[in-house]
């Protein structure tokens, strides 16, 4: 990847060979303009969700955080800013691949199919009724073909384009793609956003399984909250609330098996 260069007037880039942590690192860098990125080759202790790692050989994926500071989004509607920078994702992966089988798996993971190509964690700082701070550490699958670390079900770019990609090429993409998008909330366009956002999901139409504390059951998804809990609705027709890591997507392999 490319080092430091002024890409964009809202943009501060910094590429690093190594890090502990990219969120780590942008906040140090902290700049005074709308979007600071830091961006790694290799990433040492790199954050997944649920506490786990995520896999990544050097130089090969796309590991960057984005801070910024988006006090036109009220901290009651803070998850807009996970729907705006999922969408921004999805948009630009589907756009360079050519395929309208990537998808959002509420609340943002990126899927093709049923494999997870991007996991994102999203860190907010609220003042008062605003949002002051965000911090966006993204990691992105993009030319790893082979992944051991255990994770289920990981995919890359490159198995699916079966092609390699720029890396700093991908990642301007994604920013360009976020900086629009958070144009959006700015402007008070909120429900474009969450509109894409709703038509973009992963299951978004039909039934499938699910696994919450009582067990497994089929549900097919009916809503997402502003606050961003899930509503899903069962085969009873009974609406089902949900927030993160309340409910689990149980993937076909498995659910053969329940």
């Amino acid at each position: 990847m490319q080092q430091n260069q002024p890409v964009f007037p809202w943009l501060e880039l910094a590429v690093v060979k190594e890090t502990t942590s990219t969120n780590d690192e942008v906040l140090r860098l902290s700049s005074e303009k709308e979007m600071t990125v830091v961006a790694a080759d290799f990433q040492r202790a790199g954050r997944g969700q649920r506490g786990n790692s995520w896999e990544s050989l050097p130089e090969q994926n796309l590991l960057f955080s984005v801070l910024i500071r988006p006090d036109f989004v009220p901290a009651a509607e803070q998850f807009l800013l996970s729907q705006a920078v999922s969408l921004s994702i999805q948009q630009t992966l589907s756009q360079l691949l050519g395929a309208d089988e990537i998808r959002i798996k509420w609340p943002n993971d990126i899927y093709w199919k049923d494999k997870k190509l991007c996991g994102i964690l999203i860190e907010n700082a609220v003042c008062g009724s605003r949002i002051a701070r965000s911090v966006l550490g993204i990691g992105i699958n993009v030319n790893q073909t082979r992944f051991t670390g255990g994770a289920p079900n990981p995919v890359s770019l490159c198995q699916i384009a079966s092609r390699s990609f720029d890396r700093f090429a991908v990642l301007l993409r994604i920013l360009e793609q976020f900086h629009r998008n958070l144009d959006l909330l700015a402007q008070g366009r909120s429900e474009r956003i969450v509109q894409l956002y709703f038509g973009s999901l992963y299951r978004r139409d039909g039934y499938f399984p699910y696994r919450d504390a009582s067990g497994p059951f089929e549900a097919r998804i009916v809503g997402v909250e502003p606050m961003g809990h899930l509503l899903l609705e069962d085969s009873q027709h009974c609406t089902r609330r949900y927030a993160f890591k309340e409910v689990e997507y149980i993937q076909p392999s498995a659910a053969l098996t329940e």
